[in-house]
């Protein structure tokens, strides 16, 4: 692990943000993010990776996982569980198709937030940090807490960058292994993305229980490409 390079490009994350809440008297920020919102089979998943008070440096190379090949997703991992606790939550394709994808993304993240909560990390006295300028985590919530949002926080915040390569690192698993069971929609290569592979199989073999069943069928209804493929 090594202190961020402050003269590294904008696409790598600092810690400027944090250090900010933490000047301003905040003990820990808890970066979010999730993984999957766009698939068509799958879960979703959402990280969460908290960064505490006094933190300086972090693993050297992270980056949100979209910058990161699958390869150096797989080497970052392990020194991000190091840096820090965090957690990643899930939410199934057949929750999403009954309560819809805005509801389940806040909900996972509530799950991954709980687990943090059960192994001592105070949840309800951090800095919460998601990416994007929509916050659909606080809906999903027993209680309020402190949830901020940024634009863009996945690639300038080291605490969002972690969360993010949790969360596809875990989610990318989960699909691996669900390609062992079900081998002809190519998700070991496209992980539930609507790439021509997963839809000619959805063609050939019809839907699982993995996949997300309304929006396919809304996709169909619109007439986006490959819609016709499907059964």
């Amino acid at each position: 692990m090594t202190a961020a390079n402050e003269s590294a490009p904008s696409k790598d994350p600092s810690l400027a943000f944090e250090l900010e809440c933490f000047a301003a008297g905040a003990r820990l920020v808890i970066g979010v993010d999730e993984v999957g919102r766009g698939a068509i089979a799958g879960p979703v998943a959402v990280g969460v990776h908290a960064v505490r008070t006094g933190t300086a440096s972090f693993p050297a190379g992270l980056r949100d996982s979209k910058l990161l090949s699958e390869k150096r997703r797989e080497a970052m991992a392990p020194l991000v569980r190091e840096w820090g606790a965090g957690s990643v939550g899930f939410a199934s394709p057949a929750e999403i198709d009954v309560r819809g994808i805005g509801a389940m993304l806040g909900e996972a993240a509530r799950r991954a937030l709980l687990e943090l909560h059960a192994v001592g990390v105070p949840v309800d006295r951090a800095v919460i940090l998601l990416d994007g300028s929509h916050d659909w985590l606080s809906p999903a919530l027993r209680g309020e807490l402190d949830v901020r949002t940024r634009v863009g926080a996945d690639r300038t915040c080291a605490s969002v960058a972690a969360a993010s390569v949790r969360a596809k690192v875990q989610r990318d698993a989960v699909m691996r292994e669900a390609h062992e069971a079900h081998p002809g929609y190519g998700w070991a290569s496209n992980k539930g993305y609507g790439s021509r592979a997963h839809y000619d199989g959805i063609a050939s073999l019809g839907l699982t229980e993995l996949h997300r069943r309304t929006w396919i069928r809304e996709r169909r209804s619109t007439g986006r490409p490959h819609d016709s493929l499907v059964g």
